[in-house]
């Protein structure tokens, strides 16, 4: 059976330059940013940290998702540590992503579940599946 999907929405970025000097913005001017290395002094972002603050922000999202889906309640203190790896054998660059997922008040069993239906549902867990190393980390508390 074929599913039918309908497009929810379309970001729209254009780039100028590169991760060195470069300057990205949104079509609607609400992402208006500089680019720079990691490390870098330049003042601005790069695209490690906006795959960590998009991801973690998606997941959060599928989280809540689920645990509306379970009837479960989620504490307004969940928290998504997020760290992305820019990796190099000095042939090829691969990231790699580690995210601290911080449920508190929720059982382990209870907060495993719920952080296994997100993985299959967040967008960007999805997008990344088998391309490349994703951990994930569960604190309850």
């Amino acid at each position: 059976m074929n599913k039918t999907m309908h497009l929810i929405y379309t970001a729209t970025t254009e780039t100028t330059g590169g991760r060195e000097n470069g300057v990205a913005r949104s079509a609607d001017g609400v992402l208006d940013i500089r680019l720079s290395d990691p490390g870098s002094t330049r003042i601005g972002t790069n695209p490690e940290q906006l795959i960590a603050a998009g991801w973690s922000a998606s997941f959060a999202s599928s989280v809540a998702q689920v645990a509306r889906q379970t009837g479960k309640s989620l504490s307004a203190n969940v928290r998504i540590h997020t760290e992305v790896d820019l990796s190099s054998d000095d042939e090829e660059f691969i990231i790699g992503v580690r995210l601290v997922i911080q449920l508190p008040g929720l059982e382990r069993d209870v907060a495993s579940t719920l952080i296994e239906e997100a993985r299959r549902i967040c967008p960007f867990s999805r997008a990344t599946r088998g391309n490349i190393e994703v951990d994930f980390t569960i604190i309850c508390t």
